[in-house]
């Protein structure tokens, strides 16, 4: 059997359903097999086995089950949140303590922006098709962002994680992650870069903003997008809708406000939750081959804190067990963390975890070393050791 035939296989016992239903994650699995099947069959063998061996473990705890009623608690409860945010705000009216209630929907449209997460890896329901629309409701009528958008982006991720070339999030934009993006800058650009940590978290505050922008721009262009007439709906309604009850209801001055204060919180915190997880771990050449488990477990990061950071973080504060399972339960990354970690300790394979400080001190300092032109910062000291 090769490692293709392999790893599809542990894609269709990770879960209820078919393996149709679970054809997301197969589809990250499966391009880390084809990533990988010109390798030495007794090195491949080892390093699949290494890997079928952690998820039988994961298996046999059931932590790969669905968790409805968390779900359920989650999803109706930030419903009724987000109800309650526009009853408190028709009863404020004209007031500046509105800019309170922004921040308390900022916070509520982050959560929502996380159950969107689960439902597209498949963490929600057994059904491809409840988690599919789940994730189209849930992105495009409560955050106004494009489902089909994220989704496209999301997957080439997970399937190689900080590797240069494959990796969307390490693509040139407004930081540079990698020295090749930060020498290819010219004139302020690439002064700018030698101080770009610093310039991150400010720039957070924009990147919600930014997320609505991609999302229209996804729905308008000609490429290929399933139910794009649905998802310009959810869209339309929910950005439109927002901007005119916030000037029906509010001056202009008060109005813009609200709407400044609850964007640029919401870009802070789903930024915030998605920079710790890579951002100075190590980079991976375009041009090399590291099997699946070192792939996922050497270029991810946890995060400690217990409850109070897995709220704030969306769970993503679990990656590895994230990029290793994506379609296990949120509440479930908690209880595989230690099986996955000793799994790690007994096949020699680092294992990193810190607190979020110490991440975020990681994410400026690595930023300014790759603006400063540092050498090849972070490069992954294991990738030729790995490479399969």
């Amino acid at each position: 059997m090769d490692l293709r035939t392999v790893l599809l296989a542990m894609t269709t016992t990770t879960g209820p359903g078919t393996a149709r239903e679970r054809r997301g994650d197969a589809g990250v699995h499966e391009a880390a097999a084809e990533d990988s099947v010109r390798v030495g069959v007794s090195r491949r063998e080892r390093y699949v086995s290494e890997y079928a061996e952690l998820s039988r473990h994961i298996q046999a705890s059931g932590l790969l089950g669905r968790c409805y009623a968390y779900y359920w608690f989650k999803i109706i409860g930030m419903i009724a949140a987000f109800v309650m945010i526009w009853v408190v705000f028709a009863l404020l009216g004209n007031s500046w303590f509105q800019l309170v209630l922004a921040a308390v929907l900022a916070v509520v449209l982050a959560q929502f922006g996380f159950l969107g997460h689960d439902a597209a890896h498949h963490q929600i329901f057994a059904s491809h098709r409840w988690n599919e629309w789940t994730a189209r409701v849930v992105s495009g009528l409560f955050t106004g962002l494009s489902y089909g958008w994220w989704l496209t982006k999301h997957n080439r991720h997970h399937a190689n994680p900080n590797k240069e070339g494959a990796d969307p999030d390490l693509a040139p934009g407004v930081f540079a992650f990698t020295p090749a993006a930060a020498q290819s800058r010219r004139g302020v650009a690439r002064r700018l870069a030698r101080w770009q940590g610093y310039f991150f978290f400010p720039l957070l505050l924009l990147e919600g903003l930014a997320l609505h922008v991609s999302s229209i721009q996804t729905i308008t262009r000609r490429e290929p997008l399933k139910h794009r007439w649905c998802e310009a709906a959810f869209i339309v309604s929910r950005l439109g809708g927002y901007v005119t009850v916030l000037l029906v209801a509010l001056p202009p001055g008060k109005a813009a406000a609200f709407l400044g204060v609850q964007m640029g919180l919401f870009g802070l915190l789903l930024g915030g939750a998605f920079a710790p997880n890579h951002t100075g771990m190590p980079i991976v050449a375009h041009n090399e081959k590291i099997d699946f488990l070192r792939r996922q477990v050497l270029m991810s990061r946890n995060i400690r804190g217990g409850w109070p950071t897995s709220f704030a973080l969306g769970g993503l504060n679990y990656q590895i067990e994230h990029h290793l399972f994506p379609s296990m339960p949120r509440p479930n990354m908690r209880r595989a963390q230690p099986i996955v970690r000793d799994f790690c300790s007994s096949h020699r394979v680092t294992y990193t975890e810190t607190s979020l400080l110490s991440a975020y001190r990681i994410v400026v300092r690595y930023l300014n070393q790759v603006g400063l032109g540092a050498s090849d910062p972070f490069r992954c000291p294991l990738a030729t050791k790995y490479r399969t």
